[in-house]
């Protein structure tokens, strides 16, 4: 592979992607959560030494394209495999809420390049309200009114945060800014709505390579339970699972504890690798 600039572009299932890379060695691929882009990566792409990290912008958010958009898990899944066939090679896989489980669909559908899978607060099916959130959110979108729109996004950043001395205005501007005129993110948000009725949970028993769970303590939107439907799903799959947990942290661990992301994510890569 060829080094490619922070920010480098590649056409990808029909969208132009943005990607940041960094580093040197296997190659691992970072996928973010939703309402952010690859930048949520940039203090593990900084301080990860040993692999060669790529941080993508999922479909309609950040500097990548939205495209013919379906709504649907498997397009951002089919999103995942296209770069790591075009642009990283085969890989470890990370990725944090929607990411991870982008990252486990391609890891249940594509074996021979998901090398491993580490997912941070991730769920494989939602109930009722979840739905009812993300259908309240595509309206936001949809019915155009930015500032309701930035007024919600504020209020779930701060949902998602817990004890923290985390600048709520800062982090949610940088997530408004990630989402851009919110239509990746209605189309995400779209795609884990479907989850409540095609759960990826039964999908897991294909999975082949080792997966690392990590969930946070004080996780309000993914909680405990939501790593427990997967673990159980992962019973059927021939590959090695392991769960760990991040203290003092609300769903958006990586704003309240990075280093501790930092070393989770460290400690599964040399596990999975």
């Amino acid at each position: 592979m060829t080094e490619a600039p922070a920010g480098d572009r590649a056409r990808l299932n029909g969208i132009d992607v943005r990607y940041r890379v960094a580093g040197d060695g296997p190659a691992v691929v970072l996928v973010h959560g939703l309402g952010e882009d690859g930048g949520a990566w940039e203090r593990q792409q900084a301080a990860v030494s040993g692999w060669r990290t790529y941080a993508y912008d999922l479909r309609g958010h950040g500097g990548s394209g939205l495209g013919a958009a379906e709504g649907r898990l498997e397009q951002l899944r089919d999103d995942l495999l296209a770069f790591l066939r075009e642009v990283s090679g085969p890989a470890v896989c990370v990725g944090f809420s929607l990411g991870g489980t982008v990252v486990l669909a391609a890891a249940a559908t594509a074996p021979e390049l998901v090398a491993g899978a580490v997912v941070f607060g991730t769920s494989t099916v939602v109930g009722k309200a979840a739905v009812e959130f993300y259908e309240e959110r595509i309206a936001l979108v949809r019915g155009g009114d930015r500032q309701r729109l930035a007024a919600a996004m504020r209020a779930d950043t701060v949902a998602a945060l817990y004890g923290t001395d985390a600048d709520a205005e800062a982090v949610t501007a940088r997530r408004m800014a990630a989402i851009g005129d919110g239509q990746g993110y209605a189309n995400a948000a779209a795609a884990m709505a479907g989850l409540r009725q095609r759960p990826l949970t039964p999908a897991l028993a294909a999975v082949r390579c080792p997966v690392v769970v990590v969930g946070a303590a004080q996780d309000t939107f993914c909680p405990r339970r939501a790593a427990d439907i997967m673990l159980e799903g992962l019973k059927a799959a021939p590959c090695a699972v392991t769960y760990g947990e991040i203290p003092a942290a609300g769903h958006l661990m990586n704003v309240e504890q990075p280093a501790a992301v930092t070393d989770r994510l460290v400690t599964a890569l040399r596990s999975v690798g």
